[in-house]
């Protein structure tokens, strides 16, 4: 089963955005980005893919932090996950966030909920 991070926490700081989980299970090391991303619906959330040497971890990127994510897509900024004190940059981000908001807008297999939650977070017409 692939485990999953929550990313509530975001900060922009020295011109990139900085998120950060919850809490973090120990047990997991050497955390890549993998550059790609999928759709959580149920839970009003994006999910950003990483990779151990055996397995995927999700972090999710809830709707309470779209504010900060909008605000770096817009202005290009490297968006950052750190852990302790280690960070991995979230590579191909934007690109992945533009597929899946231009994919949502107007696509009701998302559910409404999170097709509108996008729409007025993301200001997509």
């Amino acid at each position: 089963m692939n485990k999953r991070i929550e990313l509530t926490k975001a900060t922009i700081d020295d011109n990139q955005l900085i998120l950060e989980p919850e809490s973090f299970p120990n047990e997991l090391k050497d955390l890549q980005a993998k550059g790609q991303m999928l759709v959580d619906s149920d839970q009003l959330a994006f999910i950003y893919i990483l990779e151990t040497a055996d397995e995927f971890v999700y972090a999710g990127l809830p709707h309470t932090i779209w504010k900060e994510l909008k605000e770096a897509k817009d202005s290009s900024q490297r968006v950052m996950l750190k852990i302790n004190e280690n960070e991995i940059e979230l590579v191909d981000i934007h690109d992945e966030l533009d597929y899946l908001l231009e994919n949502i807008k107007g696509n009701a297999n998302y559910g409404e909920e999170m097709e509108n939650k996008v729409v007025e977070l993301f200001s997509l017409t």
